[in-house]
């Protein structure tokens, strides 16, 4: 009885105030979350877990010794996932990062390269653009895979230093000179001896990750491996 009456009052409720799939805005019917069926079906995932040297991993080389790295979709301009994204770091639809998250973690885990990690460490956002936007689009995308990892997830152990300009429009070298030093530890031995695993939403250059990671590893970590929802496909 009470089923149904939860089920009704469900039912008039995305009537009244329908829910939009953050891929297409189409009013999402019952038993689908976040997306529609339809966005679900042509979500451009990268399946580059499951290729050895991955283009993710060749960003890196020669920069930075990192373990592993990878992304979970494709990001293409007015594409699914920069709408989603979009929702998620700007419309205040933070548990966005939960829904990704439980797609991405089955991932990680059938990848033969992956290793489950001592801590996870998100790329800071400075304290003012989190006043602003009121949270860390990362926080739950990292609490998510720390209860499937069963490790610590912590927001804090990186610090940004200072606030600065997106550079999403800039090339690998312009971006790679703006994020020198911007990075700092928090806590002499907070990373040290650790296996990390560096989440962040979106790699375009790879020169934030790159930065943060060399921070990392200056902290003595043992070990770090990258993952980030999306990647746009061409670097440079």
């Amino acid at each position: 009885m009470l089923s149904a009456i939860s089920n009704i009052a469900n039912d008039i409720h995305s009537i009244l105030l329908p829910r939009g799939c953050f891929g297409c805005t189409a009013n999402l019917g019952k038993g689908e979350r976040s997306l529609c069926t339809v966005c679900r079906d042509q979500l451009p995932f990268t399946e580059y877990n499951f290729i050895d040297e991955n283009p993710i991993d060749r960003i890196f080389y020669g920069k930075i010794p990192v373990k592993k790295a990878s992304s979970l979709f494709f990001y293409h301009e007015n594409g699914r996932i920069q709408r989603i994204i979009h929702h998620w770091k700007y419309n205040k639809q933070e548990q966005i990062g939960s829904f990704l998250a439980a797609l991405y973690t089955p991932i990680l885990e059938a990848d033969p390269g992956f290793e489950k990690p001592d801590l996870i460490v998100s790329v800071p956002l400075h304290k003012n653009k989190i006043r602003k936007r009121g949270y860390n689009q990362l926080d739950l995308v990292g609490k998510s895979f720390s209860e499937n990892f069963h490790c610590r997830y912590e927001n804090k152990v990186l610090v940004k230093t200072q606030n600065t300009r997106t550079q999403t429009r800039k090339n690998r070298w312009w971006r790679w000179k703006g994020v020198q030093d911007l990075y700092q530890l928090n806590g002499s031995d907070s990373v040290r001896d650790k296996r990390i695993l560096l989440i962040d939403d979106v790699i375009t250059t790879g020169a934030t990750l790159e930065a943060c990671a060399q921070t990392l590893f200056a902290g003595g970590a043992k070990e770090v491996s990258i993952a980030t929802i999306a990647v746009v496909p061409s670097f440079g």
